[in-house]
């Protein structure tokens, strides 16, 4: 593919390119990050680009919450003094940040990987709906809390999952309606975010 943007070097012109790439990062951007990456030692871009390359190729999916993790069980999940009775269900792992951030919580998570969204070609097969419903078979799970994004993808994937869980005897719950409607929980300011946590209610109550 042929940028519009045209460099005095292709080496410029591919990086640039690759940069641009990523979500929210224009041309112009891009350039300002490849020129200052230019400023740096060659070890230092190189330690940079080991930094990735390792990153892609050694991180893990967490066998149990499906969360990222540097082992094939995550820190929270193996934190001896976490609540595993109650499980958060979010949609990626920023919403795992974002949640613990507010420090208001203290069970596990178990991560989506994405929301049901027929219109992108996401489905329930394509997200771990089915591994959160052995979780609850295998483990002793007391609640589940759905803190997923609260849009029209949001609820039509607590809905489905909720008819998934609701023959066990199990409590489900939701945010409290602190987090105004349409809004994505990573952008969520962490003290209404935290008593949604704490004041959360039961699901279709």
């Amino acid at each position: 593919m042929i940028s519009e943007y045209n460099y005095s070097s292709k080496l410029l012109n591919n990086a640039v390119e690759e940069f641009s790439k990523l979500p929210g990062i224009g041309h112009k951007t891009a350039l300002r990050l490849v020129l200052h990456l230019l400023k740096k030692t060659e070890e230092e871009v190189n330690i940079f680009g080991e930094t990735i390359i390792e990153l892609r190729k050694n991180i893990k999916k967490c066998k149990i919450c499906k969360n990222v993790s540097d082992n094939d069980i995550c820190e929270i999940c193996s934190d001896a003094s976490r609540d595993k009775t109650v499980v958060c269900l979010v949609e990626n792992i920023n919403d795992v940040i974002a949640v613990e951030r507010t420090g208001q919580y203290n069970g596990l998570y178990h991560v989506l990987g994405g929301l049901i969204s027929p219109v992108d070609g996401t489905g329930p097969d394509s997200l771990e709906i089915d591994s959160l419903v052995e979780r609850i078979k295998k483990f002793e799970v007391k609640e589940v809390i759905f803190a997923l994004n609260s849009n029209t993808e949001g609820e039509t994937t607590n809905f489905y999952t909720y008819k998934k869980i609701e023959k066990f005897d199990i409590k489900i719950t939701t945010l409290a309606k602190g987090v105004s409607i349409g809004s994505e929980l990573q952008y969520v300011d962490e003290l209404t975010l935290g008593k949604s946590i704490t004041d959360r209610i039961n699901f279709l109550k």
